[in-house]
């Protein structure tokens, strides 16, 4: 498993530009403050916005793989 640090969350300029959303910054918050966050998080994988987030996070842990292309 890699390990994430700065180098991963801290320099992605599209998870920057996200979090600059006040709207996704109250969705998240709103989850932190939650009892039910799993029951929150369903309701909020709805939302187009939240999901961007979510996918932008696993691009960071979890890079998609380079398939199907040719060596030079």
């Amino acid at each position: 498993m890699r390990e994430i640090g700065k180098r991963g969350f801290g320099e992605s300029e599209e998870l920057r530009g996200l979090l600059l959303n006040p709207h996704l910054r109250q969705l998240l918050l709103t989850i932190d403050q939650a009892e039910e966050k799993s029951s929150l998080m369903k309701k909020y994988m709805q939302e187009p916005l939240f999901v961007e987030f979510a996918d932008c996070c696993l691009r960071i842990v979890e890079p998609p793989e380079k398939e199907n292309i040719l060596p030079e």
